[in-house]
């Protein structure tokens, strides 16, 4: 299911405060309070991400995974480390192009910035929401 919390076939537990943009969760997910799913990540069946729990962009989450809580899941497949290992974590996050996939720019060169190109784009894109239910 794209994003969705129930399917006929199971049910995903999304927990408060939990955060989901343009992924996938297969059934039987449970996401705690806190956890983070960034875009066109994969969270595959039976899988646990716990309280402030990250599967980062781009990153396919196997069968009956676990990400410890305030754990990071990177990449295809998914390494599981804590928040603590950054330079590990970013030399598996940078070539998944968070800029590319999510705003559609390229990352600018070292101590440049990106906000002027993502910033409109992400204000036109969010209107497209203005018309949102919520449930």
């Amino acid at each position: 299911m794209e994003c969705g919390t129930h399917s006929a076939l199971g049910v995903t537990s999304v927990g408060p405060r939990a955060y989901l943009s343009g992924c996938s969760i297969e059934d039987d997910v449970f996401l705690a309070t806190g956890a983070t799913v960034f875009n066109k990540a994969r969270v595959g069946k039976g899988s646990e991400v716990r309280v402030n729990g990250l599967v980062h962009l781009r990153t396919v989450l196997p069968p009956y995974s676990m990400v410890p809580i305030g754990w990071v899941a990177v990449g295809d497949p998914a390494t599981i480390l804590p928040s603590s290992e950054h330079d590990r974590i970013w030399s598996i996050q940078k070539p998944l192009d968070f800029p590319r996939v999510v705003f559609g720019v390229d990352r600018p060169p070292p101590g440049e910035t990106m906000m002027p190109n993502v910033m409109p784009r992400y204000g036109m894109s969010l209107q497209s929401h203005k018309t949102d239910e919520v449930l």
